[in-house]
């Protein structure tokens, strides 16, 4: 049981702070540099907490691109506004993913394995491995699913809930809005509203009540030189 809850912790935030900084901040909106070492590493560290459902670099950043220009209306990738439900909005993102045509990655080679059914296949296999091995019940083999879609899950999280539920610091023309007052569960994430309003901002928290867990991450790794932003 400990090992369960420690192992699908670890994995979640990880897999979310990937997503949130590596391809969130850093490749779709450029909000901070770093020197090609680190790009591949953190590149690295993103497929292995990702793992089967590793998102391109290139291709989320062009359906991101395409949220913030047409942000609850009919041209965006994953609004609550337009799908009917949660389902249809992450299988009308995927086929969105799907259709994006194969664009220039910084480390090409790299990506293409790491987009392969093969090596999706592997981590599959490697989450399963792990509950095998380290706990005592059948049933915690339920809990590879989670892991194997932590992409998707987060992402349908924070579109969904961000764009439906909380409140308003800025008056926008789309439906963006701070779900948790404290965004503990998407390391900040959540602020979609203040996200929306200063989306050149690294730190998507805008009030002093408010706490971006990803931004607070980035402090030190600016401190010791491994980012660089203004």
């Amino acid at each position: 049981m400990y090992f369960a809850i420690g192992f699908l912790f670890i994995h979640w935030y990880l897999s979310l702070f990937c997503q949130s900084f590596y391809l969130h901040r850093y490749i779709s909106h450029d909000q901070c540099k770093m020197s090609r070492g680190w790009d591949r590493f953190f590149l690295i560290l993103t497929i292995l907490s990702q793992g089967p459902s590793f998102l391109r670099p290139q291709h989320y950043k062009t359906l991101h691109m395409q949220h913030h220009i047409h942000s609850d209306l009919e041209g965006d990738p994953h609004s609550p506004v337009v799908s009917k439900n949660i389902v249809d909005m992450m299988l009308h993102t995927y086929r969105k993913y799907m259709s994006v045509k194969t664009q220039r990655e910084t480390f090409p080679k790299i990506v293409a394995i790491a987009d392969s059914i093969p090596v999706r296949s592997l981590f599959v296999v490697f989450y399963a491995l792990m509950y095998l091995l380290f706990t005592d019940s059948l049933w915690f083999l339920l809990l590879v699913p989670i892991h194997s879609l932590l992409g998707p899950i987060h992402g349908a999280i924070v579109n969904w809930c961000g764009h439906k539920y909380g409140y308003r610091n800025h008056d926008l023309d789309d439906h963006s809005k701070n779900t948790l007052i404290i965004d503990f569960l998407m390391m900040g994430e959540l602020y979609q509203n203040n996200h929306h309003a200063k989306e050149n901002s690294i730190n998507f928290a805008t009030n002093s009540f408010e706490l971006d867990f990803t931004y607070l991450t980035l402090i030190p790794l600016r401190k010791i030189g491994v980012i660089q932003y203004e």
